[in-house]
């Protein structure tokens, strides 16, 4: 797949990968402290435009590597029976995705998480987070074997302290033995809020330190979305995006690997597409 290949092409070339992550509060435009209550019955029914925003969406995400999404809906009546992760790889050009649905409520709405990759993935894992309430969750993506292997997580966390505390708490335990480690997502807390969660800062290293503001979209008060990188690696560019219809702006950033974690994510993709051609 010419996608693909360009994406390995620019890794061996300069040895990063271009990340973003993305609330996509299920294409519903919000610019507004109001637009919560006067569009609040988009959350439920279906919008004869929102099949366009997804199509704008698409084109801003298909400048990506890998996209973290958060609050996409799985195919049920309010999205006009579209899987979201599903389209919108498919109209970025993403040769994988993953959905991973975090709470079901049948055909009325399937909120989800998403991974759409560039790259090919070695193994992907999904973690039911704890919490006061169900219904949050991550994906844990592997690119690569053994120690060298890059580890992304793409998370959604609670909106209550005690909830995220526990989640953070849970996360924490996956990434301590893991070497290279991203975790990118709406973690609906602030930087000071993370550093102070001890486990969490012990098991990754919280940088870059401080993101771009992401929320609310249309007066960014408040860095709610993260992209963390373990030691190993090097952001060599953080950013903000400009509206995308969502209450959160996308944050993305250009992350470098080191030598080994690079050879690693490369021969798996090799080794996955020579399995397939067989």
């Amino acid at each position: 797949m010419p996608q693909l290949a360009e994406a390995r092409t620019r890794l061996l070339d300069g040895g990063h990968l271009k990340l973003l992550t993305f609330n996509l509060q299920v294409g519903i435009q919000t610019s507004a402290y109001h637009h919560y209550l006067t569009r609040s019955w988009q959350h439920f029914l279906p919008h004869p435009k929102r099949l366009q925003r997804l199509n704008m969406i698409g084109e801003v995400l298909g400048r990506f590597d890998i996209v973290g999404l958060q609050e996409a809906d799985g195919g049920s009546f309010r999205s006009s029976h579209i899987n979201q992760v599903e389209y919108l790889a498919t109209h970025a050009g993403f040769p994988h995705h993953f959905q991973q649905l975090n709470r079901n409520l049948g055909r009325i709405a399937q909120h989800s998480n998403g991974l759409l990759s560039r790259l090919t993935p070695s193994r992907i894992e999904e973690h039911r987070l704890p919490g006061t309430l169900p219904g949050r969750g991550a994906i844990h993506v592997r690119y690569g074997e053994g120690p060298d292997a890059l580890h992304l997580f793409v998370a959604h966390l609670a909106l209550s302290h005690r909830g995220r505390v526990r989640q953070l708490d849970y996360l924490s335990e996956i990434i301590r033995p893991l070497r290279h480690v991203v975790v990118m997502g709406d973690l609906n807390c602030t930087p000071d809020q993370l550093h102070g969660h001890e486990r969490f800062r012990a098991s990754l290293p919280l940088h870059p330190v401080r993101p771009p503001l992401s929320y609310p979209s249309w007066q960014p008060r408040r860095a709610l979305d993260h992209i963390l990188l373990s030691d190993s690696l090097q952001a060599d560019e953080v950013r903000v995006l400009e509206h995308l219809f969502s209450d959160h702006l996308p944050i993305a950033v250009d992350v470098r690997l080191p030598d080994a974690c690079l050879t690693s994510c490369l021969a798996a993709g090799r080794q996955t597409s020579e399995r397939r051609r067989h």
